[in-house]
């Protein structure tokens, strides 16, 4: 299927490495112009290399901390002034501490918010004039399936995600027509992240090889297996083409039917 999606140009953030890269990579493969972004300066210029190699859309990387506003400004500049236009944002963070409620600090709220929310509510305020060009632009903000199924462990992402959720769900209506926004709500990916923890389990004796360490985590997951991440970075591409022209405002849980909640 052709996605009518080739030259467009897309900033995504958070991609140098994990489901943000898989994102660039969906997408360069689609033809894309992208900007990618992440702190490590030497990862992402690896990242720069190796998607620069798919011989598809162009590839930038900017480094830039998305907790900080001067940072926004930089990356959503960068991307209009190197490609003359900015068609698709995706906003993707990395994932705030794993601890309980009563050993959580008030600093830690704020910097989950501040990571999760803020963070689209000034990548968006920076990027809306530009969206709104032409045909108009879209927003997919990755979050995470704790937003529909509080995880054990878990609470600043099973609380501030849900933010990020109710600013999607107003900004598809505030900015319609021009700018389409929707939301992924993804459960486990193989990522490098994914795949470090299970080889310490090994290393500890856990289990025995890596397989059995993939395994025992898909044993809830209906599908069996766990996700791919450029399977996660294909959905993402879709919802910024025109072959999903009328996917507004939707979250849309990719786990392989793990997840317990009805809706």
């Amino acid at each position: 299927m052709d996605l009518k999606i080739k030259g467009n140009s897309a900033l995504i953030t958070a991609s140098s490495s994990g489901l943000g890269k898989a994102v660039a990579e969906a997408m360069v493969k689609e033809g894309v112009n992208v900007v990618i972004n992440g702190r490590d300066e030497e990862r992402l210029n690896e990242t720069v290399k190796e998607l620069s190699a798919l011989n598809k859309g162009k590839v930038v990387g900017q480094v830039g901390d998305i907790t900080k506003k001067e940072d926004i400004v930089k990356l959503v500049e960068k991307t209009y002034n190197t490609y003359g236009s900015l068609d698709h944002l995706v906003t993707s963070a990395g994932g705030p501490p794993s601890k309980p409620f009563m050993e959580t600090t008030d600093e830690e709220w704020y910097k989950t918010f501040d990571l999760l929310v803020m963070s689209v509510v000034r990548l968006v305020r920076e990027a809306k004039k530009y969206l709104e060009e032409g045909e108009g632009g879209t927003v997919v903000n990755l979050t995470s399936r704790s937003v529909k199924e509080a995880m054990e462990g878990l609470v600043l992402s099973n609380s501030v995600r849900m933010s990020v959720i109710g600013l999607m769900k107003t900004l598809s209506k505030e900015l319609g027509p021009k700018i389409r926004v929707n939301a992924i709500l993804q459960g486990l990916h193989e990522t490098d992240r994914l795949k470090n923890l299970l080889e310490k389990q090994v290393e500890d004796g856990k289990f025995k090889t890596y397989q059995e360490a993939l395994a025992a985590k898909s044993n809830d997951i209906p599908l069996q297996r766990i996700g791919e991440p450029i399977e996660l970075g294909e959905v993402v591409t879709f919802l910024s083409s025109k072959r999903s022209s009328y996917l507004n405002g939707v979250s849309i849980v990719l786990d392989g039917g793990g997840s317990n909640s009805n809706l």
